[in-house]
């Protein structure tokens, strides 16, 4: 350890600057006292919420708020009887304050043990981001009955940015199905007509935006004016949902297929196909075995993992939403609205039915709050 302690401090800034999240850089911070003295808390002051249309003329406004998808385990952590894992998305608009939110919904979590710490020592834990979503925010209320292009969004947004925030452009789907664009500086959003069919989902993947639609076929989205769009996979026939989700460095686009509830507007989840993009041969490849990895498909965004991560799981599974899962009235618990499917047997459940993979998102693990003193 002295040797690494005594690092040339030019070349561990170099290092520093080359890590692409603030939780990267915590760990490194952590490695010893002297470089947690001389690493900065934060190279690349990047904000947790970004503009996007203006408020002249309005009380209101909106921007765009980040929330950061982690998991949480004990340094050098082993599987062992008690849940060596927790899975969190952490919200942070206001400075020097965060909320933990469901990582699979939007709601945030309430009912917290007793002796839960309100200041989070992050450096104590291993931490792997997993993912980031972006959700349109109101900076004030807005009138009832005032329209607006913010309520012409149906919720999923992607986002690419430079590293000091300066610019940055927004890609999210119109009520009409429609791409929709946003960049700095503009002032309203750009509509994007050449969909052939309603867009179903979008992600930002290897430096580019990848747009699915309701049949599967699939396009990049070139930033420009006007944007262009390139086609990389021609459609799927199959299910009612395309997602897309990055899983250990390739694009793949789940498939849900949904079944109408008797008596019912809602619908019921029945059966997922995964398919994995072929980018040779323009085609999406369906694949029926996972591996170690787990998909997550949540209300704003997707991500993937590595089943060892979590303690008592099993790889080869999807964890996924649907409103069928949701009680009158208890909306606001960790497990509802939340089930799993596994590939190889085509069981699905709600999350609540599988014990070891439920304790990953709640409750949290002892270790999370015990002894934790300070913040970061």
């Amino acid at each position: 350890m002295a040797g690494w302690s005594q690092l040339p401090k030019d070349l561990l800034l170099l290092i520093a600057q080359r890590l692409n999240t603030r939780f990267d850089l915590l760990s490194l911070r952590s490695v010893c006292s002297s470089w947690h003295a001389f690493i900065p808390y934060s190279l690349h002051p990047l904000p947790s919420r970004f503009p996007i249309l203006p408020t002249n003329g309005t009380s209101w406004g909106l921007y765009l708020s980040r929330r950061r998808i982690l998991l949480l385990r004990l340094p050098e952590s082993h599987c062992q009887s008690t849940t060596s894992s927790w899975l969190i998305k952490v919200e942070e608009d206001v400075p020097d304050m965060a909320h933990l939110v469901n990582p699979l919904s939007t709601f945030q979590f309430r009912h917290f043990p007793p002796n839960f710490q309100k200041k989070f020592a992050f450096s104590r834990f291993r931490v792997l981001e997993l993912g980031q979503e972006y959700v349109l925010q109101y900076m004030n209320h807005r009138p009832s009955g005032e329209a607006d292009e913010g309520s012409l969004h149906k919720g999923k947004v992607t986002f690419s940015c430079t590293s000091n925030g300066d610019d940055f452009v927004m890609l999210t789907i119109h009520v009409t199905g429609k791409l929709a664009m946003f960049r700095h500086g503009n002032k309203k959003l750009t509509l994007i007509d050449d969909m052939t069919s309603p867009c179903d989902d979008l992600i930002f993947f290897n430096g580019e935006f990848y747009a699915v639609d309701n049949t599967g076929r699939t396009v990049v989205v070139a930033i420009g004016s006007p944007p262009v769009l390139s086609l990389v996979a021609d459609s799927v026939s199959g299910g009612n949902k395309k997602s897309l989700v990055e899983s250990n460095g390739e694009l793949l686009m789940v498939d849900t297929y949904f079944d109408r509830v008797i008596h019912s507007i809602m619908e019921r989840a029945v059966q997922f196909k995964v398919f994995k993009l072929d980018q040779i041969r323009r085609v999406w490849v369906e694949i029926e075995n996972l591996g170690d990895r787990i998909l997550f498909l949540g209300e704003k965004s997707t991500f993937s993992a590595v089943a060892s991560e979590f303690c008592g799981c099993a790889g080869n599974c999807i964890y996924y939403t649907n409103s069928f899962f949701f009680p009158c009235g208890q909306e606001d618990d960790a497990y509802t609205g939340i089930g799993i499917f596994n590939l190889e047997n085509g069981n699905m459940d709600p999350l609540s039915s599988f014990p070891d993979y439920a304790k990953v998102i709640w409750p949290p693990p002892a270790w999370v709050y015990t002894d934790n003193i300070g913040g970061v």
